[in-house]
């Protein structure tokens, strides 16, 4: 009986603790990798919106295709533009009012717009990287992961102006694949200025306009020190 109750001992101190770490280091673990994860996905959502920016500064709207959107990367163009200030005479007003530039006459300013040549998009976004070509891929192998951003257009109306708008977007559920369900749980929850809030890691929106992302700023800074 002494064996039986030592035996038994053993397997509830081993039980209480499996639970005590799961209960304290088992969200630690779940938020570095969380943390790992998600700052990968956001660094895709980011170029998906530098795209995206590009195209409606060209094209003059969004795009809810990323096949559309990579071609327009392979060869769309900025101009680069040199602007100049400069003035004259407006001779027709001066002419009426029998002036002239010398005695106070009517003086026109303008702004020219020379092009001095043309720069790919794509070199100005992604520099010498061909990474606008999977941009819409989780880059997550190492995770041992797979799926795709949804790219989604539409328009908002707004004071009788419409405007383009689009959304990227990808769930938590998918991105934290493997770990805990209990803590994905809980994080599809979440609604904090220090989180990522909601089910989705996303940028842009269909319901205002608006192109940041949902996650907080220390995801901006952790990937300019990159």
């Amino acid at each position: 009986m002494k064996l039986i109750l030592q035996l038994v001992l053993w397997v509830v101190i081993i039980f209480l603790g499996w639970k005590l770490y799961s209960s304290i280091l088992g969200p630690v673990e779940f938020n570095e990798k969380r943390d790992v994860r998600y700052a990968k996905v956001i660094k895709n959502l980011k170029d998906v919106r530098a795209a995206e920016l590009a195209h409606k500064e060209i094209v003059g709207k969004f795009t809810g295709s990323f096949d559309s959107l990579v071609r327009f990367l392979d060869t769309a163009q900025f101009a680069n533009v040199q602007r100049r200030d400069t003035s004259y005479a407006d001779e027709k007003k001066n002419k009426a009012y029998g002036l002239d530039a010398k005695t106070g006459g009517y003086i026109l300013e303008v702004v020219l717009l020379d092009t001095l040549g043309f720069t790919p998009v794509r070199d100005s976004i992604f520099g010498s990287t061909d990474r606008y070509k999977t941009m819409m891929n989780l880059p997550l192998e190492v995770e041992g992961i797979s799926g795709t951003i949804e790219l989604r257009v539409g328009e908002i109306v707004k004071n009788r102006n419409t405007y383009s708008a689009f959304e990227a977007r990808i769930s938590k559920k998918t991105v934290l694949d493997g770990l805990d369900k209990d803590l994905i749980n809980q994080e599809q929850q979440v609604v904090s200025v220090e989180g990522v809030n909601g089910a989705y890691i996303s940028v842009g929106s269909l319901d205002e306009i608006d192109t940041s992302g949902n996650w907080p700023k220390i995801y901006d800074a952790e990937q300019t020190k990159q």
